[in-house]
């Protein structure tokens, strides 16, 4: 309960904020440097969405100290995220074979031991795990393609400060500054 003294003419006992001493202004960031925000348009085709991006780069966000983006430095992310790209691509049509294969041949188990089921199932269910993984990076990679066309890459998708561009040439598929992947990291 409060004091009688910490009640204000109204009667009522101070809030928090009232209570804070006034000379303590909040600490301020300096915000990240960001192009101004692009109109949202319609789907582009392969070849208009390359010089798209190309062009996209001088717009693109970076720390402090980071000169801005140059169409060499855009042109090898993207060069970078389409390989992957097709990679995943490759990867999950392979894969997507082999789990159907393995799921056609688990049958009822007639005429196989124990061990020979159990071995099918690990198989089955590590060869699922490894699908839903590529899928979620490919996921990732298009996410990628995406900011980068709206103009949003570089944004940490947490705190909003800049990514960093050393850390996006390096792990092009980042959507989280250093400090905010440390902080999801240690949960």
């Amino acid at each position: 309960m409060a004091r009688s003294s910490d009640r204000s003419v109204t009667g009522r006992a101070p809030s928090a904020a009232e209570k804070a001493p006034a000379n303590k202004a909040p600490a301020k960031r300096a915000p990240a440097k960001r192009a101004p925000a692009k109109k949202a348009s319609a789907p582009k085709a392969p070849e208009e969405r390359a010089h798209a991006d190309e062009a996209a780069g001088a717009d693109l966000v970076v720390k402090d100290g980071e000169g801005g983006w140059t169409e060499e430095e855009l042109a090898e992310v993207l060069q970078e995220l389409r390989a992957q790209r097709d990679h995943s691509l490759a990867q999950l049509e392979a894969l997507d074979a082999e789990v159907s294969g393995l799921m056609r041949d688990s049958g009822d188990g007639a005429g196989h031991d124990q061990a020979d089921v159990g071995a099918s199932s690990f198989e089955r269910d590590h060869e699922l795990a490894v699908l839903t993984s590529e899928r979620l990076r490919l996921e990732q990679i298009e996410h990628a393609l995406e900011r980068i066309d709206d103009g949003t890459y570089g944004v940490c998708e947490s705190c909003g400060e800049a990514v960093g561009k050393m850390r996006l040439m390096a792990f092009p598929r980042a959507t989280l500054c250093v400090t905010c992947k440390q902080r999801e990291e240690r949960r």
